[in-house]
């Protein structure tokens, strides 16, 4: 990579610019270009499409997702320490990164970027799940990304991907899984990064569907599922209670047992639920 973009290794980008991971910024820095340029390969065909990057630090996946095409990609950093090694990428592909200082969730892609838009992160862990359900559960869907190719702690990775029955099976896994297909492409080590964190981390692809797998209204979908999953260990006629008063004939009507825990349903029976208590069945 160094070679391919005549840009220094990351540890001298590093050195050179005084920049170490802060804790209170949720940064892991990782510094393997071949790991980053693996990630930005998993994001698919970039040739044709922008990409949305949040936290990208140094700028090692930055420099993966350019190396690979991408149309133009736009960089939302927060700490300013990172800016001038940023902007050291921006002028080696003249005209293709816009960087940004500032806060993910307060800015707006579609301002900068042209669809089709892809987004690939290594996500700061301290955000990384509210960025994630906030890409989920726009006002509208489909949204106004084609995929996301994110790495998370290896245990919300698995909370993303999990099926009925599983112990990381809850609500973040219907909300993914409801309107995206979801999986895994990648495990890497604690020591991967720097400094290493006390944890695995993985990277998650998931890809828009056109419209949701089954009909629901979303606000009543969600209703549904925090009830049922806030008391998992309970069964669902005591779970969903506070969801509608004659909840046992709903859930029975939606052909899951009043017995049953959230966790053993599958996201096609929450969605029969949820137009159930909406009275749209």
């Amino acid at each position: 990579m160094a070679a391919l973009d005549g840009l220094p290794p990351l540890r001298e980008v590093l050195r050179s610019h005084d920049l170490v991971a802060k804790k209170s910024l949720g940064q892991n820095f990782l510094l393997d270009l071949n790991l980053t340029a693996k990630i930005a390969r998993a994001a698919g065909d970039l040739s044709g499409a922008d990409v949305l990057e949040v936290g990208p630090g140094p700028g090692g996946l930055t420099r993966g997702l350019l190396a690979e095409g991408a149309r133009k990609v736009l960089a939302i950093e927060k700490d300013p320490r990172c800016l001038p090694a940023l902007a050291e990428i921006a002028a080696a592909y003249l005209g293709r990164l816009e960087v940004i200082q500032g806060d993910a969730l307060a800015i707006n892609p579609l301002a900068h970027l042209t669809p089709p838009i892809k987004v690939a992160a290594n996500l700061p862990y301290n955000v990384g799940t509210e960025l994630l359900v906030r890409w989920l559960t726009p006002p509208s869907w489909p949204p106004f990304w084609d995929s996301l190719t994110l790495m998370f702690q290896r245990e919300v990775a698995e909370r993303i991907v999990a099926q009925p029955g599983d112990k990381h099976y809850g609500r973040l896994a219907i909300l993914a899984q409801w309107r995206a297909q979801a999986r895994i492409v990648m495990s890497l080590p604690p020591e991967a990064f720097t400094p290493a964190p006390k944890v695995h981390s993985a990277v998650v692809h998931l890809r828009a569907l056109p419209e949701p797998q089954f009909p629901a209204d979303p606000a009543t979908l969600s209703r549904v599922v925090a009830a049922g999953f806030n008391q998992r260990r309970k069964m669902l006629r005591a779970s969903l209670k506070s969801v509608a008063p004659d909840i046992e004939a709903k859930l029975e009507e939606a052909g899951i047992k009043p017995t049953e825990r959230a966790e053993q349903v599958s996201i096609e029976q929450f969605c029969r639920l949820a137009r159930i208590v909406k009275g749209a069945s």
